[in-house]
């Protein structure tokens, strides 16, 4: 009997522990495998807005620096345009290899991404609502200070949503900001281009 109940009594103890929503992000409304702790980070892609270094190591008088159009295009060394959203900065590489590969002493090509910029969108309960453009890497709950911080009165804290589109699919993030402020959790949830991050109002029978 006391090896029975230590089996239910563990039991009952992996149940509760594994009803607690991550930090990291639950997804809403969706079946599979919830993805796993430090799954957000993605090989980097260039994006509108980004300023890129290409040097021609051996061919120097075709070196540029550039930042990415709206339109998604650079404009090359030799007046040619090329449309580069969507890809890496190796993959850039390869095709201006190929594109200027009879002019270039040494078959090489390096590009960097010196600077880097991308907008999420920030609505609901906050005092600023909007777009928020970065630099730099942007939480959820950096994203919502930089919209004024929540509507006190009203922002339910511990239901913050995060929307984001996947491969062609809006997915939705479930947040517990509330576990963050009260020093319960400190694990950010990392934004990408194009998030929309919802706070909404308490629910309220009056």
């Amino acid at each position: 009997m006391q090896i029975v109940s230590g089996v239910l009594g563990l039991a009952f103890l992996i149940t509760l522990t594994g009803c607690q929503a991550p930090y990291s992000g639950t997804p809403v409304g969706l079946t599979g495998q919830q993805p796993a702790a430090g799954s957000q980070s993605k090989e980097l892609t260039i994006r509108e807005g980004d300023t890129l270094r290409i040097s021609f190591p051996g061919t120097q008088n075709l070196d540029t620096i550039q930042q990415v159009r709206r339109d998604g295009k650079i404009t090359l060394p030799l007046g040619e345009e090329m449309a580069v959203t969507g890809m890496t900065p190796i993959e850039l590489e390869h095709a201006l290899v190929k594109l200027y590969g009879p002019q270039l002493i040494s078959k090489e090509v390096t590009v960097t991404v010196m600077a880097s910029s991308f907008a999420v969108y920030v609505s609901g309960s906050v005092l600023h609502p909007g777009k928020i453009v970065s630099d730099h890497p942007l939480s959820a709950l950096e994203a919502i200070m930089e919209a004024g911080g929540f509507d006190n009165d009203n922002a339910d804290i511990a239901a913050v949503v995060v929307i984001r589109n996947e491969g062609g699919k809006t997915r939705n993030y479930s947040l517990n900001l509330k576990l963050v402020l009260e020093g319960k959790q400190n694990e950010p949830f990392n934004l990408e281009p194009s998030d929309i991050v919802y706070v909404p109002e308490k629910f309220s029978w009056f």
